[in-house]
């Protein structure tokens, strides 16, 4: 079996890269080629393109990007008409994804979405793009799968492979123990995996934690960075002011962060599964400006932004979407971080009630799941060709 993957998200570049290993498993001769990032490309996938590089949110970021994007969709086409891949899996990233699932379709390759777009929260009027392009939905969560199959759409809920991720990840046992050494309250702050996300949310993050510092003085701070790169930009702002602050910037360490957090202050993202799993109290931050805001409210079609309060359907982690100026955010956030320090057992009934919710939810086996979801379609698909060729 061959098969393309599209994949323009960090945290898909992991997905895609467990899904290949657990495809490999089944089917050593299996090949997989494609569009992700370098995670992929250590599980075996031979990268056309790193388009994780590419990863932008927003009208402003795309439009600079355009001309590439259009050319990576014309490469695209070139590799699915000469390679004729058995499949073509989609991970997130819908804006570029829409593109080579049309393309896909045109040619008469089957398409799944794994990790499909969260329409369901914003953009419901899309769904006739999944309806006319997609061939079946790989669902992480139950709602979200009850959804698309009221849609019309062939979805199938095989979990989350975030949980499949926190359950296989071995710790760090140098950075743990280090870190329960130096005791003390620890507090770790997610500043985001997209270069958008740090630069936007980290100075508000940063502020909030000169807050909390000030009232709990013996409380440290825990970075979680995606990059080297992220590491520079948030030291470009521990200015003078911030040479006593406690904080450590730590890179690919987020799940040690999380683990060794008694609290969290985070970026609304799929990270918050992460901590979910480890029960680990999170307030959760997202920056947006005004006239995104006041263009976009009109569509949104959920309660909450982080998929965590969407799984328990009430707001176990607060959240904050910050408009404009963000003193008085800043000011609540840094309040209830405080009360969670200085209030042990509130912080301790909040995990508690992170894991009523997590020993539901968070059930590995997800990308197993997936892997044997593919097999299945595609014996499926075989068995009928093979039929119509004896009919014939």
């Amino acid at each position: 079996m061959h098969i393309f993957f599209s994949v323009g998200e960090p945290s898909g570049d992991a997905h895609a890269a467990k899904l290949i290993e657990e495809i490999r498993r089944r089917d050593p001769q299996s090949r997989f080629s494609g569009y992700g990032g370098p995670q992929m490309a250590d599980a075996g996938c031979e990268l056309q393109f790193e388009l994780t590089t590419m990863a932008v949110m927003g009208i402003v970021a795309v439009l600079p990007l355009l001309l590439k994007f259009y050319r990576l969709v014309k490469q695209a086409e070139v590799l699915l008409k000469e390679q004729r891949p058995d499949l073509v899996v989609l991970v997130d990233f819908p804006g570029f994804n829409w593109w080579i699932a049309r393309k896909a379709k045109r040619l008469g390759i089957p398409v799944a979405f794994y990790m499909p777009p969260q329409l369901w929260a914003w953009a419901s009027w899309r769904i006739h793009r999944v309806r006319k392009f997609v061939d079946y939905v790989l669902s992480p969560l139950e709602f979200e799968t009850r959804w698309y199959c009221d849609q019309g759409v062939d979805a199938e809920c095989v979990g989350h492979p975030f949980f499949d991720e926190v359950a296989q990840h071995k710790l760090n046992a140098n950075f743990m123990h280090e870190q329960a050494e130096r005791g003390g309250t620890v507090i770790g702050v997610l500043p985001g995996s997209r270069n958008q996300e740090v630069q936007r949310n980290w100075p508000i993050q940063l502020a909030t934690i000169r807050r909390v510092h000030q009232r709990c003085p013996t409380t440290r701070f825990l970075v979680a960075c995606y990059s080297q790169q992220h590491v520079e930009w948030c030291r470009e702002l521990l200015t003078d002011e911030s040479e006593d602050l406690p904080i450590e910037l730590c890179v690919q360490r987020t799940p040690e962060v999380i683990e060794a957090a008694d609290a969290c202050l985070m970026v609304s993202g799929s990270v918050s599964l992460e901590v979910l799993a480890r029960q680990t109290p999170a307030v959760v931050i997202y920056v947006m400006s005004k006239t995104l805001h006041r263009l976009g409210s009109p569509f949104i079609r959920c309660a909450y932004i982080t998929l965590a309060n969407l799984i328990a359907g009430r707001e176990v982690m607060p959240e904050f979407v910050v408009l404009g100026d963000p003193q008085a955010d800043i000011e609540r956030m840094a309040g209830i971080l405080e009360q969670w320090v200085h209030n042990p057992d509130s912080r301790l009934q909040r995990k508690e009630e992170l894991a009523t919710i997590a020993d539901a939810a968070a059930q590995p086996g997800a990308t197993a799941r997936a892997a044997d979801a593919i097999f299945r379609r595609f014996s499926a698909i075989e068995n009928s060709k093979s039929a119509e060729r004896r009919a014939a």
